[in-house]
């Protein structure tokens, strides 16, 4: 038995807390103590201060306790016993949204835990890896004059990025700019580059996302990704059938529950889970394989620390059609500096990482300095 002692969230940000934050620009990751020494580490993309409450909370009822209250003294080998109590135990608060991201902080650091403990790494525990890198798209926010962006776009090739996504920013708040910035992406990629764009719901209906998607078609966009909310299922799936391009989403959503509705009702080419939101790796298991049932492709989200990105790699090594994964052009010392043995890109690909548990140790300077709590 490896007996867990204590579950330490570490909330981090950059900017002032009553300053505007941006993606990757602040982070909550947690730390869970055995009483043999061996501590996990995982994150949660989300709100750092409500996944905190959701960790830290008294019991209110049995269907209402915080997370850290149900784990104190439980063996942290147990990894699927230990998720489905979290769920249950925090049922009414807990279900869906910041509850489950919650969750997959605490069920990725104890798949690092058990990693450490047998010697071996996460992707074994998960099967065995099925390849030894895996390639890699950069994602940028986009300058809000299209011609800014041509810089970018070189400096990715020049990485050796094949593959690239841009959104954000003021991407999707106006037809006319969202044309003339994909133009410039496109023209500074040329034809042989993947072009991916990503409008965070802000088409917002349906005959508007149609419209820009034969709008777009000449620019030969490999995906659209979240054109609208991922609740509206009806929209996504008249989508599918109009465009010519692949549409992607689902990063938002949580649990093999909705997954299973967004895969099945929205005709979606791709689902998006993000693994420090959906439930983590255990949940994300159960979402990989409702995918394949479903001919649906799973790349993952991936938009925060280094942390993310090691537990999205072990998972990815550990199924046999994860094959691309999201890789963020983030310049916040959160993303760059946090996690001290950095992924190990080349030209387009990250390698596969090979020591026990995650195999990731952090900049406890870097904490230190940016710790809020």
């Amino acid at each position: 038995m490896l007996k867990i002692t204590d579950i330490e969230v570490i909330h981090l940000r950059v900017p002032a807390m009553d300053a505007d934050c941006e993606w990757g620009e602040d982070a909550v990751i947690v730390k869970v103590h055995t009483d043999k020494g061996i501590v996990g580490v995982g994150e949660a993309d989300s709100s750092p201060l409500v996944v905190q409450a959701c960790i830290e909370a008294p019991q209110t009822n049995f269907y209402c306790n915080g997370l850290k209250r149900l784990l104190i003294g439980e063996n942290a080998l147990e990894i699927e016993r230990l998720w489905n109590k979290m769920y249950w135990g925090s049922n009414y608060m807990g279900r869906r949204g910041a509850g489950i991201h919650a969750i997959s902080a605490i069920d990725i650091a104890l798949w690092d835990i058990a990693g450490q403990f047998y010697g071996v790494p996460v992707h074994t525990l998960l099967g065995g890896k099925y390849r030894e890198k895996i390639r890699c798209y950069g994602t940028f926010i986009p300058a809000d004059k299209p011609e800014d962006n041509v810089a970018v776009v070189q400096g990715l090739k020049d990485q050796g990025f094949t593959s690239i996504k841009f959104g954000g920013g003021v991407m999707g708040d106006d037809p006319d700019t969202d044309y003339a910035i994909v133009k410039a992406v496109r023209e500074a990629a040329g034809p042989e580059m993947e072009v991916q764009i990503d409008l965070a719901s802000k088409w917002h209906t349906c005959g508007h996302s149609a419209m820009m998607a034969k709008r777009l078609e000449e620019f030969n966009l490999n995906w659209i990704e979240e054109p609208v909310l991922a609740d509206s299922l009806i929209s996504y799936e008249k989508l599918s059938r109009q465009v010519s391009q692949k549409i992607a989403g689902g990063e938002s959503l949580t649990t093999r529950y909705e997954f299973q509705e967004f895969i099945t009702k929205s005709n979606a080419d791709i689902v998006q889970p993000d693994i420090t939101r959906c439930g983590g790796i255990t949940e994300m298991k159960k979402i990989y394989d409702i995918a394949q049932m479903n001919g649906t492709q799973l790349i993952p989200h991936g938009f925060s620390t280094g942390i993310l990105l090691h537990a999205s790699v072990h998972f990815l090594a550990a199924c046999e059609q994860g094959t691309l994964m999201e890789f963020s052009q983030s310049s916040s010392p959160l993303f760059t500096s946090l996690v001290k043995n950095q992924l190990q890109f080349d030209n387009g690909y990250v390698a596969v990482c090979d020591k026990p548990g995650l195999g990731i140790e952090l900049d406890e300077e870097l904490i230190a300095k940016y710790r809020v709590n």
